[in-house]
């Protein structure tokens, strides 16, 4: 087995459940925030429907520096309503899926590097970035988005099993 098919079902099964999440922030809470130095619902809601857009750049480029020298720095999409943040994450979806359909083992085992101006902040073989940088800094995020939302009286989706809103679904 390829690690591509390892990681398919792992894949549609964390992004059907970040888009339930996401389906849930409630517009008018945008600007909520537990705590002064945590990011606002709208924020995170945001950052989160990004993520799946890394799959691609991950797996069809060998680096990517945030902030290159003599470079225009990277500057993350801001949806401006919830509809926009679930086209964002659709999308990156997609290409992230298509792109790591189109993977081999040998292209997700080359090295992939992050930088920040130039300067190399880690490097990685492609899959343990799209497990870690991908994958579970998506999980990490989903969940503080739960807690949002529960702290605002927003119904919590299940997720890996029953939440305290949905027994069963």
């Amino acid at each position: 087995m390829t690690l591509r098919e390892l990681f398919l079902p792992e894949y549609d099964q964390e992004m059907a459940n970040t888009r339930r999440t996401l389906e849930r922030v409630p517009e008018d809470k945008f600007a909520w925030k537990p705590h002064d130095k945590s990011m606002s619902m709208h924020q995170l809601a945001s950052h989160l429907a990004t993520i799946p857009g890394w799959m691609m750049v991950t797996i069809n480029q060998d680096e990517f520096d945030i902030a290159p020298p003599g470079g225009q720095a990277y500057e993350s999409p801001t949806p401006k309503t919830r509809q926009e943040m679930l086209e964002v994450f659709d999308k990156g979806v997609a290409e992230g899926r298509k792109s790591l359909e189109a993977a081999d083992d040998d292209r997700l085992g080359q090295p992939w590097t992050f930088k920040n101006a130039g300067e190399t902040l880690f490097t990685f073989p492609k899959f343990a970035v799209l497990r870690s940088f991908v994958l579970n800094h998506m999980v990490h995020h989903r969940a503080q988005l739960g807690v949002y939302l529960r702290e605002n009286d927003v119904p919590v989706p299940s997720i890996y099993g029953p939440s305290a809103d949905e027994s069963g679904n």
